[in-house]
C-alpha cells in the first residue's frame, strides 16, 4: 500500500549485486509511476526512467528542455510506487561541475538507485539522431568526477554515458569510456552501438559493467537479450517502448471513437477495472480503512 518498504539504499545495493551478477540486467522504461510496478510484476530487473519520455510526456522534444526539478520529482514518484532499483536518465548534469554534483544528491534524495550522465553539448539531443556534438574530455571526466565526489551513499551508481561513437567512431568511443571509467564512473552507457561486434570491443576496452540502449527505430539492431548478454553487456535497458506502445494503442483508440462513435469495439483489448485495481492495491487499502473499499471486487471484472 502506498508507497514501496524497501528502502532507497537497499535498492542501490540491488542494483550492485545485479551488475556484479554475470546475469543481464533488464530495466524496462516506466512511463508512469503505475507502469513502473507492471514492470515489477512481470519479473524484471529494475526500472528504467528516461529523459526523452519525461520531456515527450510534456510534449516536449527531447533537446535539453526538462529542469533537474522536474526529473528529480518524476523520478521520486516513479521510484516510490516499486521495490526495483531505478536506473534514471541525468542528461548532461543541468549545467556545470556543480550543478552536477546538485544533480546528484538530489537525485539521491528523490530515492533512484543510479543515474547516468552524458558527454553532449547542450542543447543536447537523442542519442540515436544525427548532428550531435560533444563536450571534449576533460570536461566529459570533470562531470563524472564532480558527481562521484558529491554522491553521499556509496551505493548509489553513477553511470558515465558517452554519445561519441556517432561523432567521432568506435575507437573515440572506446578511448573515452576508459578515460571515464578511470574517473570514476561504476559503469559506462556507450550509445549508438552498430552492431554487437561494438559492444565487445567496449567490453574489452572497460573493466566496469557496459549498458546496451535497444530503442526502436534508432542507430543500433534489436538485439535479444541473451545476444547481448553472450557479448559481455551486463545491463540492458528498453527506455520509450512502453509509452510508444501505449501511444499506438490509445491513437488507435482514439481513431475507433471518432469512426464508430463509440469504443465498445476497442473493449476487449482494455485492461479492466478488475486488474487496474488489482495493481494499484485496492484491498490493501481496504485492510487499512475499510470505509474506503466498499465494493466486491470478484463482481466488478470489468
Amino acid at each position: 500500500m502506498l508507497h514501496s518498504t524497501v528502502t532507497p539504499s537497499q535498492k542501490r545495493q540491488a542494483f550492485r549485486a545485479g551488475l556484479a551478477s554475470g546475469t543481464i540486467q533488464r530495466f524496462p522504461g516506466a512511463f508512469t509511476p503505475l507502469s513502473a510496478r507492471l514492470i515489477q510484476e512481470k519479473g524484471f530487473e529494475g526500472v528504467y526512467i528516461s529523459g526523452a519520455v519525461m520531456a515527450n510526456e510534456l510534449g516536449l522534444p527531447d533537446i535539453g528542455l526538462t529542469t533537474l526539478t522536474e526529473v528529480a520529482q518524476r523520478g521520486a514518484q516513479i521510484s516510490r510506487t516499486t521495490d526495483l532499483p531505478t536506473l534514471i536518465d541525468g542528461d548532461t548534469g543541468f549545467g556545470e561541475p556543480m550543478n552536477v554534483a546538485r544533480t546528484v544528491q538530489l537525485l539521491e534524495d528523490a530515492g533512484v538507485a543510479g543515474v547516468h550522465l552524458e558527454d553532449q553539448v547542450n542543447p543536447k539531443r537523442c542519442g540515436h539522431l544525427d548532428g550531435k556534438e560533444v563536450v571534449d574530455q576533460a570536461t566529459a571526466v570533470n562531470r563524472i568526477r564532480a558527481a562521484v565526489q558529491a554522491r553521499r551513499d556509496p551505493d548509489f551508481v553513477i553511470m558515465a554515458r558517452t554519445d561519441i561513437r556517432g561523432v567521432e567512431g568506435l575507437e573515440a568511443a572506446t578511448e573515452r569510456a576508459k578515460a571515464l571509467a578511470d574517473a570514476g564512473a561504476d559503469a559506462i552507457f556507450a550509445e549508438a552501438m552498430a552492431d554487437l561486434s561494438e559492444f565487445e570491443a567496449m567490453r574489452r576496452a572497460v573493466d566496469v559493467p557496459i549498458l546496451a540502449n535497444m530503442t526502436e527505430f534508432g542507430k543500433s539492431e534489436l538485439f535479444t537479450v541473451q545476444q547481448l548478454q553472450d557479448v559481455g553487456v551486463n545491463m540492458v535497458i528498453f527506455p520509450v517502448s512502453l509509452l510508444r506502445i501505449a501511444m499506438g494503442a490509445i491513437e488507435r483508440g482514439l481513431d475507433a471513437l471518432a469512426a464508430e462513435g463509440s469504443l465498445q469495439s476497442q473493449v476487449p483489448t482494455m485492461q479492466t477495472r478488475a486488474r487496474l485495481y488489482e495493481l494499484v492495491d485496492y484491498e490493501a487499502y481496504s485492510a487499512f480503512d475499510a470505509d474506503v473499499f466498499t465494493f466486491d471486487l470478484a463482481n466488478n471484472r470489468s
